[in-house]
């Protein structure tokens, strides 16, 4: 058959010739899959159990453990199927065809290949009347309904599924995993009251109750319970530590303190007077509510796309001159397209999905304003990609403006959460939007509408996304191949959705998604997806002529265009981005609130990609898309918005779902203490501070939410005659305890919504929460926990030295003499009416 091919040279027949008569590599190709498809358990099993079977690398990296085996098992899957097809010839190693083939009638002699055995599978459990009838050439009833949704789907069923699937997990991903409002709050447990101490054992420390009257709950003998004193106001008083329980009956408790015990604790055991109280859980434990909430719904990473966008990672390692976690991920990705060129483009990215939808229904309705597929515009998505990374080298992160998954999810932010929050919310609780939310939609409509100018535009000619596949397809394994059958009809160009076929029906191999959309077209069934090196009956390059140079059929003139325009573009990006940036040197410039475990700000401008996860996993929206205070190095960056909402204790999602680590993935005891700005008291709008009435809302709330950071201190206390103090006269003011204070502006909050926008006493909260030096936390690494510590160790050291100075006794009356007076000179002899001789004071 082979002499047949029209068109080939003696030199191309030889070689076809030599290429048919190479061994077989099956037996060597069975062998690697039964090496990974092992592997690829014990990798997935390590990550989903946290096993230390492998290196501790991967053992304490389970998502990577995860994504490697999943990668090992597709390959042995892969390899096991494609070389079993039993359409494959024998000098095929494998084929990756999975698109329907063109429906025909069944030739004399013709020989049809075996189904599937999906098909054959669904053929025994569905009426036949769906299927196709291969020998008459007749379409089934699936066939008559992908016709009619569209023509794509006809030829190429199983990546529009994959494709539906995607999208369906990024929008579940988004829209319920990174919800946060289906959160409860835990349970108090049962408490028992009343219990009234009798006496503590001298000998064993045990501690002896009664309580005649009935409780409904009990603790049994061995149980732990959490002793309180219900007589104290202040909840953090009034906890006296954990006790397990010796014995138990209706009416007498005898219980042990645990070592945990805490010497003030134990001092309220011993001066409180009671009645006590038992609870089964500890009532002082920090609440967990939003953190336990989102583990429980995260089976797949909420970030997940993100993480596997390959210009996401890149770009900010380059930018922040460190390693991105997610940078493993992107090149797990790109080793799967490898096998699969480009497949995250034509499968996976739900962009891409989203515009095929937004040009089925819109822009593919009118042709007005198409351009041709030749010209300037074609190498778009390479310059783009270019001017990324070099402004990445720069210090400069602008991925997030143009990378295809930061596009879509800030697009989502910004349109679909806040008809999901009015419809489950209401209105009223959507933030405002400001110019910076204004510049993000427009720029999210305008890749949707450039489908007006071509199908899937974008896509095709400006994603630089795209493009890290693109340049990736040069090291693919697999390819798309057209046969000497081929007999130039044109339909595969026609519905080829990326521009990757040549006008000779080739493949321009750096477009190809492999989305097989044009094997379903062809009438002749002469395209097949198979391995790069086959040369099996291939049809001959160039006939029809292409007339494409070297560098492709979009010219060479347009390729140094491009790149004095990628030159142009980085300089004008840098320069613009550094002459009106957030300027850090300037000691005056804006310091914004970032959320808990942020990097320091030079380092989290160049790793935050503006993805917009964080504001969508945040509740009561504490964080804020950034407007353009700090032009347009800070603009969509997160901060803090404290008269909105304040940070709740029980909540680390921000950091959880940040693909790159600007934000800092934390557990929920080291965001507890992790310092994100400080409370600042302004003295001369704080109502007791300013004398105008008692207020007490910020010191409540800092109790509330378990920080303990704000103190009463006495203010205008007025004085009688006698200096002695006036009852009832003064108020109690707040104080802040710079060393409990985590900023996390639950005060600020209150304050607002009660003193500003109810009562109206105020034009602006009395009491903000300021970032800055000494104010907050910034660090790439370390413990916070161990900040703290290391801190209150310091202040100690400080005390003792104070307290280890000799007190100094001066040996002449040189004290300083109240000003204005002499000092009095007390008489010896005692006066009644002044018995301390304090008249002359």
């Amino acid at each position: 058959m082979l002499h047949r091919v029209p068109g080939a040279s003696g030199t191309q027949r030889a070689r076809l010739i030599r290429n048919f008569q190479k061994p077989s590599m099956k037996p060597q190709l069975k062998l690697l899959a039964l090496v990974l498809f092992p592997l690829g358990i014990v990798l997935m099993l390590s990550g989903i159990n946290h096993e230390a079977w492998l290196p501790a690398m991967l053992a304490d990296w389970s998502p990577v453990s995860i994504t490697l085996g999943s990668l090992f098992l597709f390959l042995a899957l892969l390899i096991t199927w494609g070389s079993q097809k039993s359409n494959i010839t024998p000098r095929t190693l494998f084929s990756l065809d999975s698109f329907l083939p063109f429906l025909r009638k069944k030739k004399k002699k013709e020989t049809l290949t075996p189904d599937a055995w999906p098909l054959g599978l669904m053929k025994r459990v569905l009426p036949d009347s769906l299927f196709a009838d291969r020998e008459r050439g007749k379409p089934g009833g699936f066939r008559k309904l992908f016709k009619r949704i569209g023509p794509s789907l006809l030829s190429a069923p199983v990546r529009r599924s994959i494709q539906t699937i995607c999208f369906a997990i990024f929008v579940w991903l988004f829209f319920y995993v990174c919800w946060p409002y289906g959160a409860k709050p835990a349970e108090p447990g049962p408490i028992s009251s009343n219990w009234k101490m009798e006496q503590i054992d001298q000998a064993t420390g045990d501690v002896h109750f009664n309580n005649p009257g009935y409780e409904a709950w009990l603790p049994t003998a061995g149980s732990t319970i959490y002793l309180i004193d219900s007589s104290q106001a202040r909840p953090p008083d009034a906890f006296a530590g954990e006790y397990q329980v010796q014995s138990s009956d209706n009416i007498n408790l005898i219980l042990t303190a645990s070592p945990s015990q805490t010497d003030d604790q134990f001092d309220l055991l011993l001066t409180g007077s009671g009645p006590w109280a038992l609870h089964q859980l500890e009532p002082n434990a920090w609440p967990s509510h939003y953190t336990d909430h989102l583990a429980a719904k995260e089976k797949l990473p909420a970030d997940l796309f993100l993480t596997i966008d390959p210009l996401v990672s890149l770009s900010t390692a380059i930018a922040s001159r460190s390693w991105v976690w997610s940078l493993v991920s992107a090149a797990v990705i790109l080793l799967v397209c490898v096998v699969i060129p480009r497949g995250f483009c034509g499968y996976l990215c739900p962009l891409g999905t989203l515009i095929d939808l937004f040009d089925w229904s819109i822009t593919g309705r009118t042709k007005r304003f198409q351009l041709p597929d030749d010209g300037w515009w074609v190498h778009i998505k390479y310059y783009l990609l270019a001017i990324t990374l070099g402004c990445a080298a720069c210090g400069v992160l602008i991925s997030g403006f143009v990378a295809a998954i930061p596009v879509i999810t800030r697009g989502m932010l910004l349109i679909g959460d806040p008809i999901q929050t009015s419809m489950l919310r209401g209105t009223h609780l959507v933030p405002p939007m400001h110019w910076g939310h204004l510049f993000s939609i427009g720029l999210f409509l305008t890749v949707l509408c450039l489908g007006f100018l071509r199908p899937r535009f974008w896509c095709k000619y400006v994603c630089p996304s795209g493009a890290v596949f693109s340049l990736g397809n040069l090291f693919r394994i697999s390819e798309r191949k057209v046969e000497s059958s081929c007999i130039n009809c044109n339909k595969c160009i026609e519905i080829c959705p990326f521009d990757a076929i040549k006008p000779d029906f080739t493949t321009r191999t750096t477009d190809c998604t492999m989305c097989q959309t044009c094997g379903g077209v062809c009438p002749t069934h002469a395209i097949k997806f198979v391995e790069r090196w086959n040369t099996v009956e291939l049809k001959v390059l160039n006939d029809p002529p292409t007339e494409e140079t070297a560098i492709g059929r979009r010219g060479f003139l347009s390729l140094a265009a491009g790149s004095a325009a990628t030159l142009l573009g980085t300089a004008a990006a840098v320069g613009v981005t550094n002459s009106y940036g957030a300027k850090l040197d300037d000691p005056n410039a804006l310091r914004p609130v970032r959320p808990p475990g942020s990097v320091p700000e030079q380092e989290f401008l160049q790793m935050c990609i503006r993805c917009g996860e964080c504001f969508k996993a945040c509740p009561n929206n504490v964080l804020q898309l950034e407007g353009f205070q700090q032009g347009l190095e800070g603009l969509w960056t997160p901060l803090v918005n404290a008269d909105w909402a304040g940070c709740e204790s029980s909540c680390n999602a921000c950091g959880q779902i940040c693909p790159t680590g600007a934000i800092r993935a934390l557990p929920l005891e080291e965001k507890q203490v992790a310092r994100m700005g400080l409370a600042i008291v302004d003295q001369q709008t704080c109502l007791p501070v300013a004398g105008k009435e008692a207020c007490q809302l910020c010191v409540d709330e800092c109790i509330a939410a378990g920080y303990n950071a704000i103190e009463f201190i006495q203010v205008h206390t007025e004085v009688d005659e006698s200096g002695n103090p006036i009852e009832g006269s003064g108020f109690l003011a707040p104080y802040i305890l710079d060393d409990k204070c985590v900023g996390c502006g639950l005060c600020q909050t209150r304050c607002h919504a009660i003193n500003v926008k109810d009562k109206h006493l105020l034009s602006s909260s009395a009491i903000i929460i300021e970032a800055g030096p000494s104010k907050e936390d910034r660090i790439m690494t370390g413990s916070y926990i161990q900040l703290r510590e290391e801190e209150q160790a310091k202040q100690q050291q400080q005390i003792d030295l104070q307290n280890d100075q000799p007190f100094f006794v001066p040996e002449d009356d040189s004290l300083e003499k109240p000003v204005g007076k002499e000092p009095a000179v007390i008489d010896p002899a005692v006066d009644d009416a002044d018995p301390f001789g304090l008249d002359g004071f």
